[in-house]
């Protein structure tokens, strides 16, 4: 009996959320996501099905990271989690099982200027991000806000993060 308190115990503490969303654009495109929380680890990994725009992601909360990877132009793009504007791995989690509220204000954009230098050891941003961006060129990017914003945004890819959060991913990023 102490043994199965015991695991139930560990179990909320390792707890993992599987979310699957179903989204359908104003084009008619069929946009699926996924995310999958590892509430030990503090990492949620963001997966978004949607043909040649698909994309997967790891937000690394410990060390204060994130990586998407996009699989159209076959490059990895890292950067700094602003914790003032994304969620957390619990709200995340509350957020992406609420129902869509048609009156809910469009969600918060972040713009991210991406290096034109390629990262030379990925392995610094940690295992997750390693092994989601091994193999593709890697490039950092720094979030862009104030005047500069609009300064020098050629060739911006968008992502929707759920129905809270947009990126938008600016600069040259082919191979």
């Amino acid at each position: 009996m102490k043994a199965l308190i015991l695991l139930a115990a560990f179990g909320v503490v390792f707890a993992t959320d599987n979310i699957n969303i179903n989204n359908s654009g104003n084009d008619g495109d069929n946009v699926h996501q996924t995310v999958n929380i590892d509430n030990h680890d503090n990492i949620a990994n963001i997966n978004q099905f949607n043909g040649w725009h698909s994309w997967n992601s790891i937000w690394d909360y410990n060390r204060g990271l994130f990586a998407v990877r996009l699989m159209s132009q076959r490059v990895c793009v890292v950067s700094r989690i602003n914790r003032n504007a994304v969620p957390s791995l619990e709200q995340l989690s509350k957020v992406s099982h609420e129902k869509v509220n048609p009156n809910a204000p469009p969600p918060r954009t972040l713009t991210y200027s991406i290096s034109p230098n390629k990262v030379k050891n990925v392995a610094q941003f940690g295992a997750s991000i390693e092994a989601l961006c091994k193999g593709v060129p890697t490039r950092f990017a720094q979030e862009t806000q104030g005047a500069g914003l609009f300064v020098n945004l050629q060739g911006c890819t968008n992502l929707g993060i759920l129905r809270f959060l947009g990126i938008s991913l600016c600069g040259t990023i082919g191979c």
